[in-house]
């Protein structure tokens, strides 16, 4: 059955590749970014798959940029059925030198984005006994040098996820977070190469989603965990 999806951050990256696997299997797909004009970028593109693509600029450390976006995709659609909260970003350095403007940007779009998104978007949810997935990281449980910030983040967003999980069961909503380790993506400035193929590619989290949404609904996997399954070539 067609649902109505809406994934932040979705005009590059994990959040694109999500919503052109999703968008192949017949779902209805709503992106956001901070810019318009990468919206629109990415919805041209991602309408050569479907027309049934929608995009909305949000930035999503801004609570009521969010409730427009929902409005706004609520509006187009009709309802919302999935919300997967991915956008991100990471500055990494020593913790000594790491600057107050890339700690506030990290925790602001990485952790307060994703309550941001569900706050907005929560009365949608409740109305179709939805589902929330949260985009984490391998990050979020294990600590590294020069991470404190990224850490900090995404540890945040493991704990927020599965906190969520527990008030919103009673509403019948499904809250996951996923944890992926390497990407092949332009995060912290990479260019993705044939060098990457070693890594998880976008669309491999996309068909992931894609089987988490066609489980018996009685099944919820909660946090999972994933990384590529072979090492660095």
């Amino acid at each position: 059955m067609s649902k109505v999806i809406y994934i932040t951050g979705g005009t590059k990256g994990i959040g694109f590749g999500v919503a052109e696997v999703l968008l192949k299997n017949g779902h209805k797909v709503a992106i956001s970014g901070r810019k318009q004009e990468d919206v629109d970028k990415a919805v041209e593109e991602l309408a050569r798959i479907s027309e049934s693509v929608f995009g909305v600029s949000s930035d999503v450390r801004k609570y009521e940029d969010e409730q427009h976006a929902v409005r706004k995709i609520s509006e187009k659609f009709g309802k919302i059925d999935v919300v997967i909260a991915n956008a991100g970003l990471g500055v990494f350095g020593p913790v000594d030198e790491l600057s107050i403007e890339d700690w506030n940007a990290m925790i602001e779009t990485n952790l307060t984005g994703c309550f941001y998104t569900l706050k907005s978007s929560v009365d949608e949810l409740k109305k179709t006994e939805g589902y929330y997935i949260t985009i984490a990281s391998l990050a979020g449980t294990n600590f590294f040098e020069n991470g404190a910030g990224y850490n900090a983040s995404k540890f945040g967003v493991v704990g927020f996820t599965q906190a969520a999980m527990i008030d919103l069961r009673k509403y019948n909503i499904k809250v996951s977070t996923i944890m992926p380790g390497s990407v092949a993506t332009h995060f912290n400035g990479n260019i993705p190469s044939h060098k990457d193929d070693w890594k998880i590619q976008p669309e491999d989290i996309g068909n992931l989603i894609l089987d988490m949404l066609n489980m018996n609904p009685r099944m919820l996997p909660s946090k999972i965990e994933i990384r590529p399954s072979q090492v660095k070539k």
